[in-house]
């Protein structure tokens, strides 16, 4: 293995996106990760596998979970959670994702494994935190959606009601800042921080990433001109055209020229109304709709064309399976395929930083269930008729 994070090692005791995507991005960056799941069905998003003979290795799962040794261990006995404990006293991080208190009933909380290792990095990630009104309740994406501001800007002036991001916007918004605040309190650790406790509330993560392009002026309460600029909510566009669609986006005077030109108004350069960003913002619902008209007079290809001769912000709205085949996405290698023994080829995306001097390696697939068991075990001395002793209690498959 290589990368800038090799030597650091990580318990994932979490499951479906916040956890794992952030321990995934560490084991992309060198770090390994042990990946703890209960006997049964294991990480809830194995459950999406398309049939038993994909071995739990959905599409979710595996783009979440590269990377990862894979540890099937029934923690509620005593022998496992001892088995988990002892893959703590080496290790440098443990991340969870349980709602408040579950994991300190198993045992697995942070006063229990600050012990065993005081300088280990404990993450914990809740939906909403460790405590308030809202703290027991159950929480994914879409409720975190609601809360956090991203719905309610999810609006199309042509059809004037909020949706939802189509993604899960706010459990990876959690898992990049916990991925980031893990190497941190790292960092801080080598300075002699000594270990700590991170705890990462999806529902401030996600208010953290929506805040300054969701608010934007808006969020300068004592500026009442502020308080009128439009949000980028209000002036992204899809645009239709004659026989598809585009995305635009002008931020200045002389990129909004070019646009006008490439829709053949060039007249619209001299056009008081639409000249100036501050004339702009007082017209925006006519000039919204003398774009929209013009826009669906072009073809695409002749739009893309006159878009780039005018050096206008701008891209084709691609279709999942367009993704893969756009000539600067192929350039970059963003995304790749591989060859995964329980489920064929998987299309994966490749870890956006490249490092110039500690490039990581292309880590291994996402494990099958329990998969590197018995190799664990034998490194933390449990000799093969203990392990077998194990599998034959039930605490691990």
């Amino acid at each position: 293995m290589s990368g800038p994070l090799v030597g650091v090692k990580v318990i994932d005791f979490s499951a479906v996106v916040s956890g794992p995507f952030a321990a995934m991005w560490l084991a992309d960056q060198g770090a390994e990760v042990i990946k703890v799941e209960s006997p049964g069905l294991g990480d809830v998003t194995r459950g999406m596998a398309n049939g038993p003979h994909h071995h739990g290795m959905s599409g979710l799962y595996v783009n979440c979970n590269r990377g990862k040794k894979a540890l099937c261990i029934d923690v509620t006995v005593a022998a496992g959670r001892q088995v988990v404990l002892d893959l703590c006293k080496d290790a440098d991080v443990f991340i969870q994702n349980w709602r408040p208190g579950v994991v300190d009933r198993l045992g697995l909380g942070y006063d229990d494994v600050s012990a065993v290792n005081p300088q280990i990095i404990y993450v914990s990630i809740s939906g909403y935190g460790p405590d308030g009104p809202y703290a027991q309740r159950r929480v994914y994406d879409p409720i975190i959606q609601g809360l956090s501001g991203h719905v309610a800007v999810q609006v199309n002036p042509e059809i004037p009601f909020p949706d939802l991001v189509r993604t899960i916007v706010c459990d990876k918004a959690t898992s990049l800042a916990t991925a980031q605040s893990v190497c941190a309190a790292l960092f801080a650790r080598d300075r002699g921080a000594g270990g700590q406790h991170l705890i990462v509330p999806m529902l401030d993560a996600a208010i953290a990433f929506f805040f300054p392009d969701g608010y934007m002026s808006a969020g300068l309460l004592d500026n009442e001109t502020s308080q009128r600029s439009p949000t980028l909510a209000q002036v992204y566009r899809l645009q239709r055209t004659a026989d598809g669609s585009l995305t635009y986006f002008c931020a200045t005077d002389q990129e909004f020229y070019g646009l006008y030109r490439a829709l053949g108004h060039p007249e619209w350069v001299e056009d008081e109304r639409y000249a100036s960003a501050r004339q702009r913002v007082l017209n925006l619902e006519d000039l919204g709709a003398a774009l929209a008209e013009a826009f669906e007079t072009w073809a695409t290809d002749d739009l893309v064309a006159r878009l780039e001769a005018e050096q206008v912000p701008f891209g084709r709205v691609l279709s999942l399976q367009d993704l893969p085949d756009n000539p600067q996405i192929q350039h970059n290698e963003s995304v790749r395929v591989r060859w995964h023994p329980a489920v064929g080829r998987i299309l994966e995306a490749r870890h956006p930083v490249r490092f110039s001097v500690t490039q990581p390696d292309v880590t291994p697939l996402a494990p099958t269930m329990g998969q590197h068991n018995d190799e664990l075990l034998a490194e933390l001395g449990r000799s093969p008729e203990q392990i077998a002793a194990l599998r034959a209690a039930g605490v691990i498959t």
